[in-house]
């Protein structure tokens, strides 16, 4: 059976950026301006206040994990922070080790995190179909995946990168898993964590070059067309063939940056009748023809 969620993520590519052990003391602050980096955070010992972009701040405890896929403004402080204003730099006290807070005596609380990248040629798009902020609490799974990333990043082992990519993809599908669907905002994990869109999800992914219309979605959902348009409207935030069609460019643009294939077996593996027919749809939603932009993507 097809799962929609692996292949979001493996389809973005994950490789990993930086990584770094965080001791903290005492009253901290440190603010970052981010261009949307992927970040994320697992709590070892103690606690942690973490206020991201328009979000309500949230207490991040230990065996917490929290995954940013698309990183912006964030401030992370002690549970007591210093006076407004005051910002704390850190300061390396080893390889990849950094201290926060009072420089003396035992650290309050200890951090591993990290920055990962995305390769794919469509991360907007695909970023949309997640959340915005992940914060699993009690998954020691993903604790234990952190350290691995953690541990293969500082080392120089051989295959280093292959393995590094690979620890990624289980650590977000981790990540991704363990949040409540119903807690998530809209998108794919909302949409599978819905019984009777989770069908109609996975029957489009298992066969995206199937000429799929709503009354058939709604079919294999078991609900009315008019009840299933609302419902995947509201819980994934597209309209059905919105979403099917965002998913058929999102795969003909990694197949297309790949070379994997030309233009005219693209526009097949994707659905269309022809290569004419496919090239007008890709230009509409990308901005330009498949064979431009399969050389720009060479280039």
């Amino acid at each position: 059976m097809t799962d929609p969620l692996a292949e979001v993520v493996t389809l973005l590519q994950p490789s990993a950026r930086y990584s770094k052990l965080v001791s903290a003391a005492g009253a901290w602050r440190v603010t970052r301006v981010e261009a949307g980096r992927p970040f994320y955070a697992a709590v070892l010992d103690g606690a942690c206040r973490l206020a991201v972009d328009d979000h309500p701040p949230l207490i991040a405890e230990k065996g917490d994990f929290v995954l940013i896929p698309s990183a912006n403004d964030f401030t992370t402080t002690s549970l007591a922070p210093p006076p407004e204003g005051v910002v704390t730099q850190p300061v390396e006290v080893g390889p990849r080790h950094y201290r926060m807070g009072r420089a003396d005596g035992p650290a309050d609380t200890r951090l591993v995190v990290g920055y990962c990248a995305f390769g794919s040629a469509d991360t907007a798009l695909l970023l949309s179909l997640l959340p915005r902020l992940i914060h699993v609490r009690g998954a020691p799974r993903l604790s234990t995946l952190v350290e691995l990333v953690d541990e293969e990043a500082r080392a120089a082992r051989p295959a280093r990168d292959v393995v590094l990519a690979h620890l990624l993809e289980v650590m977000l599908i981790e990540a991704f898993r363990a949040l409540p669907g119903a807690t998530a905002s809209p998108g794919l994990i909302r949409g599978l964590a819905d019984e009777r869109l989770a069908a109609a999800l996975r029957r489009l992914h298992e066969n995206p070059t199937r000429p799929w219309t709503v009354p058939e979605l709604a079919r294999e959902a078991g609900l009315s067309r008019s009840v299933f348009f609302e419902r995947f409207r509201r819980v994934v935030g597209l309209a059905p063939m919105e979403y099917l069609l965002a998913w058929r460019m999102a795969l003909a643009k990694d197949m297309l940056r790949r070379g994997a294939a030309g233009v005219a077996e693209v526009a097949e593996r994707t659905g269309y009748a022809s290569a004419s027919t496919f090239t007008i749809a890709f230009s509409r939603h990308v901005g330009e023809p498949p064979a431009r932009y399969a050389r720009g993507a060479a280039a």
